[in-house]
């Protein structure tokens, strides 16, 4: 009875050692084998943790703050449809742009072939109300181009953060698939060797899809996304 009762014990403890190490926050597991990997010069370790791998002069580092977990819906393919909804707008635009210069190259063509100084001063004012008009349509076709731009970099960056969680370089339909964003920020203060601190926020990600018929699921893991240095 006494050796099964040491038994019991035994195996009720290592439960509860194993519990312990299987449940530890994912921030701290990530971040020391981050440094861990920074102390060794493991640049390929570093850039499989980190989307933006942080290259520090580092002593030790410790944990300040960290953020509560937020879950909240994936929004790739709602960045997705922006990007196609902002490339529809500007290659529609295309038109009233290409209309206008012609129109404006004709009147020019017109305005320099006129033989009198009457016809020539009609003509210009005509010539500086096509000029305008050309000058809208060009100047709007710049801002349409912009925002195409800016939402096919957001597109193309939370796709590349998604693959980066899910350890893929490329997946087929990712931005059509469904699921949730798993996110913290945590408050870290680096030591350099010199005995300098700095304070950096690091956010970190983790990504579980699935697909359509929501059999197929894609389970990413914790990956930092940046640092940025707080003080």
């Amino acid at each position: 009875m006494k050796i099964k009762s040491l038994w019991l014990i035994g195996l009720l403890v290592f439960g509860l050692m194993y519990y312990s190490a299987c449940s530890s926050a994912p921030e701290k597991t990530l971040l020391d084998k981050y440094f861990h990997a920074v102390s060794m010069n493991d640049n390929q370790t570093m850039a499989a943790m980190a989307w933006k791998p942080l290259e520090i002069d580092y002593a030790s580092y410790t944990i300040v703050e960290v953020s509560p977990e937020k879950v909240e819906p994936v929004i790739l393919p709602e960045l997705d449809a922006k990007e196609a909804e902002a490339k529809k707008k500007m290659d529609d635009h295309v038109g009233p742009v290409v209309d206008a210069k012609d129109a404006l190259d004709a009147k020019k063509d017109e305005y320099d072939n006129a033989r009198t100084a009457a016809a020539r001063a009609a003509l210009k004012k005509q010539l500086d109300e096509l000029q305008a008009k050309y000058d809208y349509e060009y100047n709007l076709h710049k801002e349409l181009r912009r925002q195409y731009d800016e939402a096919k970099e957001a597109a193309a960056r939370e796709e590349q953060v998604t693959l980066f969680s899910l350890g893929l370089k490329s997946l087929p339909g990712v931005r059509s698939l469904k699921g949730d964003v798993y996110s913290k920020e945590v408050i870290i203060s680096v030591r350099n060797k010199a005995g300098v601190e700095r304070k950096y926020r690091v956010e970190m990600r983790r990504y579980v899809l699935k697909d359509e018929s929501g059999r197929v699921a894609f389970n990413g893991q914790w990956k930092i996304v940046d640092f940025k240095l707080v003080s």
